[in-house]
């Protein structure tokens, strides 16, 4: 009994060895494929545009060309952003990036600490590299890792010199600017500045006032008061140009003044077509936009490292209202 056992037992074990390797034969001869999301990338880099001026056609532009790049590139991008220069919500939009750990963060620069602290300490921290865009910051403070967009000082200088083509030599020129002392404001108002400082009939009239739309029809009709024989204005935050405008056209008629902004705020180039600015300096925001993502991957894949600290620059022209219409 115990030898039939056995062979029976080795008989069984031969079946369920001839039915094995028919079947492991049938899977290797078939053209069967792994199903194709299991063989999609997996970590597929996740990148985020942050702007606080969300919505508006200069940065609808920036947020397309990012877009584009993105696809091109085959990375995750997610536009956050916040209405009516709302700041706060903006900084809070940073802080929720730094700590859902994305791989890279695009976003508007401020001037102000907690900027600073949010992309100089804690993104730091979590080795998280950040790209400012159209609005620079000093990377002293900040750490950002480079810088796309506009010459912002070569814009002013480009103002200054079309003023003086349009105006002549001598005059009163107010300038608008927010009370915040934002960076690349600053290297405009320099711009014009170096460019004016040659011409002492020229008087210049800083006009500082925050950025709610009360404060600046407040500060815009204290300066008309003031300033009655001004003869140009430049709106140096370009956010100020549609109610500048129109608090200048309640007393007087637009016309006779000389008046110039950038094109980063909603009403610059509308008024350009109206003829009511006689110029206004265009940049490109889409390039932005893919440029910018285009080097965070970049720096992401080891490709580009370290990027240039000084920024790269996209292209800017002056906008004249004849050409506008």
């Amino acid at each position: 009994m115990r030898k039939i056992g056995i062979v029976l037992l080795c008989f069984l074990c031969v079946v369920l060895f001839y039915f094995t390797f028919q079947s492991a034969e049938k899977v290797f001869r078939s053209n069967w494929e792994m199903p194709e999301h299991a063989i999609e990338p997996v970590n597929q880099h996740r990148v985020v545009l942050i702007t606080k001026n969300l919505d508006t056609p200069f940065w609808d532009q920036v947020a397309q060309g990012a877009r584009e790049q993105a696809q091109k590139e085959g990375v995750g991008l997610e536009i956050w952003g916040s209405y009516g220069n709302n700041r706060e919500d903006f900084l809070e939009k940073i802080e929720i990036a730094i700590y859902s750990k994305v791989d890279g963060i695009i976003v508007q620069g401020i001037n102000s600490d907690e900027f600073n602290e949010l992309t100089k300490i804690k993104a730091s921290f979590y080795n998280i590299p950040i790209i400012t865009v159209a609005n620079d910051v000093p990377i002293e403070e900040s750490l950002r890792r480079t810088y796309v967009g506009s010459d912002q000082y070569l814009a002013g200088q480009m103002i200054a010199e079309q003023l003086l083509f349009d105006m002549g030599t001598e005059g009163e020129v107010v300038l608008m600017s927010d009370s915040h002392q934002e960076y690349y404001q600053k290297q405009r108002l320099q711009g014009i500045a170096d460019v004016l400082k040659d011409y002492p009939n020229i008087q210049t009239v800083n006009a500082e006032t925050p950025d709610s739309r009360e404060q600046i029809i407040s500060t815009t009709q204290d300066i008309l008061n003031k300033v009655p024989g001004a003869d140009a204005f430049i709106a140096v935050n370009a956010d100020f140009t549609g109610v500048m405008v129109q608090e200048i056209g309640k007393r007087f008629q637009i016309e006779p003044y000389f008046i110039y902004s950038f094109d980063d705020g909603s009403d610059s180039l509308p008024l350009l077509e109206q003829q009511k600015l006689d110029g206004v300096i265009g940049q490109s925001p889409k390039t932005m936009g893919n440029v910018s993502v285009g080097l965070i991957i970049k720096w992401l894949n080891d490709e580009v490292v370290p990027l240039d600290k000084k920024g790269y620059l996209t292209d800017i022209r002056m906008l004249k209202a004849k050409e506008a219409r």
